[in-house]
């Protein structure tokens, strides 16, 4: 069975990471991804330190595996040319520049519908298309700030905290890809061009639903609340063991006296400061030196095994390396081989979910810088007289300051 994008063709012009995580998803899907870069390359290429494998930064090959690389200088008349040729050959355009860039280049929306009637471009910006902030500059960091976000990070009273990774980036890029499969979808036989214009903030907000959709609806003013979870239970938190710590999610009745079960405590159950969730809130900071005195009588894992067991979820603080080294995840296909020549072990993400339908995945490495230009200006129709005079000369940046999201 086939993947249910295969046979849809994708321009990518975007860089970093917001569009590049949305045009992963399209590929893992079965998407064919052309990425257009400058001579100097995506960023992403040289992101996290030394080079990785295959002279390629590892920021880079986790999201552009499986895409094909084409170098064009698109101030230069012949090359954009070229990208007007891959905006026809194509179903999708995604870009991630600033408001007007495209425009200046002749690649905006009502150019590109001209030239490929049907076509599904989207844009993605740090603040959107419309509006007095459309023209202001964004990274993950300053949506994080601006949007609340980091007001909600941390414990009561510390000072703002970021989110440790690009979350912003990461569920922009995801919903972007959502907001393409989406318009595919309903766009039907006609196949009218459709324009989506996804900023940052907007994706930000959309992201906190489950404490900035109260504010709007009740006027309920998140706060922070450090590792305590949403319900604001005391036995729904995080808790130091014999080894490790530990995050358990008692939030019900039921829940509470299956902790108490399992600590061997059930005086805990039976302590009229403890007898609802209400009075547990209000004795909160007693109830939490009880648990962790009964919690330091094993490691954080037994007491994984033994609450899971019976009914309270519960889960052993892990680094990154050790949730990846679960055994569970071996039966859930999460991640492929990256196909690298010089790190056959390498690894990257398909897409974080199984269907019955054909496994998500590609069989291709992340490309070389401009790798398969000659192969793709081929496809258009170039021959090879007239790809040696498009891409002989050295291309220049396309980046130019100012350009970016």
């Amino acid at each position: 069975m086939s993947r249910p994008l295969e046979g849809y063709r994708v321009v990518d012009f975007s860089h970093v990471l917001a569009g590049p995580i949305a045009t992963h998803y399209l590929c893992m899907q079965g998407a064919e991804v052309v990425k257009v870069e400058s001579g100097k390359g995506d960023t992403m290429r040289n992101y996290g330190g030394e080079a990785f494998a295959d002279g390629m930064g590892p920021s880079f090959i986790s999201v552009n595996t499986g895409k094909r690389s084409v170098v064009l200088d698109l101030k230069r008349a012949s090359h954009q040319t070229v990208a007007r040729k891959l905006v026809a050959w194509a179903d999708v355009v995604v870009e991630n520049f600033r408001p007007g860039v495209m425009q200046r280049l002749g690649l905006d929306f009502a150019t590109c519908k001209a030239i490929k009637p049907g076509i599904v471009y989207c844009s993605i910006s740090g603040f959107g298309q419309s509006g007095p902030l459309r023209e202001n500059p964004a990274i993950d960091q300053i949506i994080q700030s601006m949007s609340g976000m980091m007001e909600l990070s941390g414990e009561p009273g510390s000072t703002p905290m970021r989110v440790g990774f690009p979350v912003v980036d990461t569920f922009t890029g995801l919903l972007a890809s959502f907001a393409i499969v989406s318009v595919l979808a309903r766009r039907g036989e006609k196949k009218e061009s459709q324009y989506i214009d996804l900023a940052m903030l907007d994706a930000a907000l959309v992201m906190m639903m489950s404490v900035a959709g109260p504010y709007l609806a009740a006027g309920v003013e998140p706060r922070k609340t450090g590792n305590v979870g949403y319900s604001k239970s005391p036995t729904a938190d995080t808790f130091p063991t014999a080894e490790g710590d530990i995050t358990i999610g008692a939030v019900r009745q039921d829940q509470f006296e299956a902790l108490c079960r399992t600590l061997e405590r059930m005086d805990l159950a039976q302590d009229a400061r403890f007898a609802d969730r209400k009075l547990r809130q209000q004795n909160a900071a007693a109830l939490r030196d009880e648990v962790i005195r009964a919690l330091a009588a094993h490691t954080a894992v037994e007491w994984e095994q033994r609450l899971n067991a019976n009914g309270v979820a519960a889960g052993a603080v892990r680094t990154i390396p050790q949730a990846l080294a679960l055994e569970h995840l071996q039966h859930r296909n999460l991640t492929q081989p990256a196909g690298l020549h010089d790190s056959p072990q390498a690894r990257v993400f398909r897409t974080g979910f199984l269907s019955g339908g054909a496994q998500a995945g590609t069989g291709r490495p992340a490309p070389h810088l401009g790798e398969h230009s000659h192969e793709v200006l081929a496809e258009l129709g170039y021959d090879p007289g007239q790809i040696e005079s498009i891409l002989g000369e050295p291309a220049g940046a396309l980046h130019q300051e100012g350009d970016k999201p």
